[in-house]
């Protein structure tokens, strides 16, 4: 598949900054107004998923989509709910889903969420097509949840439900390895911040819930991902350490395998990315993969004037270019 050319997105000044782009949507958008209905499900290793239902009233039995937050988010973010809100009014039914522990309430297991986590993702979208008896599918993911989604197409596409149609994937740091590095970066200190003060939170509620397996010596001091996740993130969850983690886990790996209809949007101004998290060698090659790399939009940003943000019209475009 040919890359897509550069989207005709033109952000209005000053918003052809990178930064501004990351930075407004969580910190000046409107909340988008909706009304998300709580559920609790359980997992099949003995805890649970808290997500969100936001039903058209027009979609029932017929199309259902599954959003996934990213890094340090929750359903209840302004992204997804702006997603589901766009995307509810052109008749879909959507589920945004919660990654453990970000819910408000910590799981009952020692695991917690991580860039690699695809069986919940799986659980999720079984349960959507189970209760709703929908006739099609389709996942969109943000950053993580970008990451997450774009793994699960292509890890073991014969477990993927024959009703997941389509999939739209924003700011996905596909390199795990390198991304993480990017991060590191002086200009990006205060996302790094941001992250890494959710992260410590959390497994000081973990360390606390389960002290035989988690102390917290040297937490205070951990000021990126590295040191973190040798500590944390790979032993709990079964890597040898950081760098296996981030080998196994990156969804670039994955890509060539995807048999989904999928589209990939990269910011050229995203400042989380590096260059290799922009595939467009395999998307040359693939029969499924599109990439899009639109000048403008930062990380999770594409705002523009007006209620609906131009990630929101375009995730729509292309499923309904799709025909589901």
């Amino acid at each position: 598949m040919p890359v897509c050319p550069p989207p005709p997105y033109q952000p209005p000044f000053p918003f052809t900054n990178g930064h501004l782009q990351t930075l407004f949507p969580t910190l000046l958008r409107k909340l988008p107004p909706t009304s998300p209905q709580r559920q609790r499900i359980d997992t099949p290793d003995g805890d649970f998923l808290d997500i969100d239902w936001h039903l058209s009233g027009k979609a029932h039995g017929e199309r259902v989509v599954i959003v996934s937050h990213g890094l340090e988010g929750n359903s209840r973010k302004k992204y997804p709910l702006g997603m589901a809100r766009h995307l509810n009014s052109l008749g879909w039914d959507v589920v945004c889903l919660n990654f453990r522990g970000c819910s408000g309430e910590p799981n009952r297991l020692p695991r917690f969420y991580h860039s690699g986590v695809t069986d919940d993702l799986h659980t999720v979208l079984c349960h959507a097509l189970a209760t709703g008896g929908y006739r099609k599918a389709a996942l969109i993911g943000f950053s993580m949840g970008g990451n997450q989604t774009l793994k699960y197409l292509g890890e073991d596409p014969a477990k993927v439900p024959a009703e997941v149609a389509a999939a739209v994937a924003f700011s996905v740091p596909c390199d795990l390895a390198s991304s993480s590095r990017r991060l590191e970066r002086f200009d990006n200190r205060l996302y790094m911040q941001y992250f890494m003060k959710g992260l410590r939170e959390k497994v000081k509620i973990k360390a606390e819930m389960f002290p035989e397996l988690l102390n917290t010596e040297g937490l205070a001091g951990m000021r990126t991902f590295i040191p973190f996740d040798d500590k944390y993130t790979a032993p709990i969850h079964g890597f040898r350490d950081a760098m296996d983690y981030y080998t196994r886990c990156a969804s670039l790996q994955f890509l060539d395998a995807i048999k989904v209809p999928t589209l990939l949007v990269q910011a050229a101004d995203d400042p989380f990315l590096p260059e290799s998290c922009y595939p467009l060698v395999v998307a040359e090659s693939s029969a499924y993969l599109h990439l899009e790399i639109p000048r403008y939009g930062g990380h999770v940003g594409f705002m523009q004037p007006g209620e609906v943000y131009w990630s929101e019209e375009r995730a729509a475009q292309f499923l309904e270019d799709i025909d589901i």
